[in-house]
């Protein structure tokens, strides 16, 4: 990219371009340094990590979408299929983080273990570390990244910290898998009727989901410079019913599991992770095994849709085919995620 190595002064850590290749890829969980971090704050850092968690106890649900057996409109809220069929799942207990990764969170992490941050190969660099500047927004990731961060939450804590799995992600978004099709504090989008102006200004606001203007106005309040659409902090709206922000908004998230489109036909009740080794690429992941992804980058309250039951997938390089070269990018611009902790009882610190 001809940059180089750059220097964020904002927080402290350095910016390097990723690289790809064109082979299949192997996920390994690569340990980390030594953190480099003064004990007490790092155990600072450990108990606010933990008091963002929410207890969440197992139980039964259906997991997939729901919409035309038990939805209001009697129709199905995904279009694809890979959200088919609708299949019981049990789950033990856990906790989850009510917010994204923060980029404060992020940060301390590189910060604590002398990492660099790694920034996304063909992505608008301004808009990059505009949103990599503000410390509330949620931290933007592949899923190499997002599984070390939380495993070593886990090697720092004791506590058995991870990504989640899918259906535990479901279960959560669906506030321990109630019919809810979008994880807002009541289960529907709500946003004012206001107008577009005849230059394609103004437009509804968000009461308790994002629109494309509260983006906008996000960027205008912070004072940045630039045209495409920017995060929002992790806590600008209503959580769900079960203290969860933002898993229907804000970028995608990642889980642990493989991707594979058949999985919800074949899934174990107990438990399920996913499959046991790699299964699904195409085309359109650059002929790389995927990983799964859930929620959605920005919601689109006009047009609603069942945020809550729908499946993507990427490379977890997060890599995509770039059209205009011979050679694939590194998009982590829409990508996120948050950490669980597998224990069957609520955790605390002290």
């Amino acid at each position: 990219m001809g940059r180089g190595m750059r220097k964020y002064l904002g927080v402290g850590f350095v910016v390097v371009a990723a690289t790809s290749s064109g082979c299949d890829q192997k996920v390994e969980s690569n340990s980390v340094a030594a953190p480099q971090v003064n004990p007490k704050k790092l155990e600072a850092f450990i108990e606010k990590v933990v008091e963002r968690q929410v207890f969440v106890e197992g139980g039964k649900y259906l997991m997939g979408d729901f919409g035309a057996e038990y939805g209001l409109e009697g129709i199905h809220y995904d279009a694809n299929v890979n959200s088919k069929p609708l299949h019981e799942v049990e789950l033990s207990s856990f906790s989850m983080s009510k917010f994204k990764v923060t980029n404060e969170e992020y940060g301390f992490y590189l910060m604590a273990n002398q990492l660099p941050l790694v920034e996304g190969e063909g992505v608008d660099y301004k808009r990059f570390m505009l949103m990599r500047s503000e410390q509330k927004l949620p931290a933007h990731v592949d899923w190499h990244e997002a599984e070390r961060y939380c495993s070593w939450l886990g090697t720092v804590s004791g506590l058995p910290f991870s990504l989640p799995t899918e259906a535990q992600w479901e279960y959560a978004a669906r506030s321990r898998g109630q019919f809810l099709a979008v994880a807002t504090d009541d289960g529907t989008y709500k946003i004012t009727d206001e107008l577009y102006n005849r230059d394609g200004s103004g437009g509804p606001q968000g009461i308790n989901i994002s629109t494309t203007r509260d983006r906008k106005e996000f960027v205008k309040a912070m004072g940045w410079k630039v045209d495409s659409l920017i995060s929002l902090p992790v806590d600008q709206y209503p959580p769900n019913p079960l203290g969860m922000y933002a898993m229907s908004d804000n970028g995608f998230e990642w889980v642990s599991d493989w991707y594979d489109p058949d999985y919800y036909r074949t899934s174990p009740v107990l438990n399920p992770q996913g499959p046991t080794a790699p299964v699904y690429k195409g085309e359109e992941t650059g002929n790389r095994y995927a990983k799964v992804m859930r929620g959605v980058e920005v919601a689109d309250a006009r047009w609603g849709g069942g945020f809550n039951v729908r499946r993507r997938y990427s490379p977890p390089d997060a890599t995509t085919k770039n059209l205009f070269r011979d050679k694939d990018i590194r998009i982590i611009t829409d990508k996120t995620a948050r950490c669980v902790i597998n224990s069957p009882v609520p955790v605390s610190r002290g």
